[in-house]
């Protein structure tokens, strides 16, 4: 997709780019209906959807599109849709893709490599046993089975003197692969793996991987101690860029005709794999998976309401940031911005 300069009208952007065409017949079970050719809107529902965003006061911007064509992007308040905001943990879906290249590239020899195998420097002696049966993939479904390191116990952590060693000498709740526990630290676990095996940053490895081919800008972030980056949270990224990120997941991790991540990838991250102990919804490589007015969706979720959501069957691609220092819990915020894509945003599409 090229960009095209955007028409403003007020605070909202209408962009006349196009993505390049799908070009892909895929038949996994996300995508088993193919997309309504187009990038039509019911324009009455539709600007009814954006009134009802503009009244949710967490929200700061909205950014819609059908098929590769963005057709409104708007900031509420805050930051300006092509300015890079803290998207929280939709940084575990930007690092588990960034697992998947890994993978397609041969840098880690696939899922079911324990950790250990995987990157052998980073497990400190005298750990429990059970930490040698860790797998990348249960690092990427949170089921570790450690102590997670996420909400009351991540203060703790990342004032520890090493978020690694910190995160592998908790004690285990649970047997690894037995359930979700969701947990920063299996991420950033991730992410040093990643560094480790490849010899790379993490930074390194998401610009060269994700914003070259994307054409987006992929701003530095977190470190720990030890000089990795974050896995698991306080990327950056526009509300643009994200967009952009959804829709070469949207298109079977093809790009203006490139593949960046393989459909086998994209495929294997959309098997269900686990379940979240919060919303209930389903899990697989760093995307929940759930369903929306009869519909199959894939989203990732960040704190305060960072969302992403994909609609294949109807070539939806939503992007939503909100206030980050706000909770959204499933509830509330999240719960409102679930409502606004099944009762507001779809039947937008469905109707035109």
């Amino acid at each position: 997709m090229t960009r095209n300069p955007p028409h403003r009208l007020g605070r909202r952007t209408v962009l006349s780019a196009t993505a390049a065409s799908l070009g892909c017949a895929l038949t996994r079970p996300l995508l088993a209906a193919q997309p309504a050719a187009g990038t039509a809107f019911d324009p009455a529902l539709l600007d009814r959807a954006i009134k009802r965003a503009a009244g949710l006061d967490q929200i700061h911007a909205l950014v819609i599109g059908r098929n590769g064509t963005v057709v409104s992007a708007e900031a509420f308040r805050g930051p300006a849709v092509n300015r890079a905001v803290n998207v929280k943990s939709v940084s575990k879906t930007i690092a588990a893709s960034l697992a998947g290249i890994a993978i397609d590239r041969g840098v880690l020899r696939g899922v079911d490599v324990p950790l250990a195998e995987a990157a052998p420097g980073l497990v400190p002696a005298g750990v429990d046993p059970r930490v040698r049966r860790i797998t990348i993939a249960d690092l990427l479904t949170m089921q570790a089975g450690l102590e997670p390191t996420s909400g009351p116990g991540y203060g703790r952590w990342i004032n520890s003197r090493n978020w690694v060693v910190d995160a592998l000498r908790r004690p285990f709740v649970t047997e690894p692969g037995a359930r979700m526990l969701y947990s920063t630290g299996s991420y950033h676990l991730l992410g040093a793996a990643l560094s480790s095996a490849s010899g790379r940053s993490l930074l390194d490895l998401a610009r060269e991987w994700l914003g070259e081919p994307l054409g987006i800008e992929v701003p530095s972030w977190t470190r720990d101690p030890q000089g990795f980056y974050l896995g698991g949270n306080n990327m950056a990224l526009s509300p643009l860029d994200l967009f952009r990120f959804g829709e070469l997941w949207r298109q079977g991790g093809l790009w203006n005709g490139q593949t960046v991540i393989s459909v086998a990838w994209v495929e294997a991250s959309w098997v269900p794999r686990t379940r979240s102990p919060f919303s209930g919804d389903e899990y697989g490589y760093g995307w929940f998976l759930a369903e929306a007015k009869g519909y199959r969706i894939a989203y990732a979720r960040g704190y305060g309401g960072q969302m992403l959501y994909l609609v294949p069957g109807l070539g939806l691609t939503v992007v939503v940031t909100s206030d980050p220092s706000r909770p959204a819990r499933s509830d509330g915020h999240v719960g409102l911005l679930n409502a606004l894509l099944t009762d507001a945003i779809i039947p937008a599409a469905e109707m035109a």
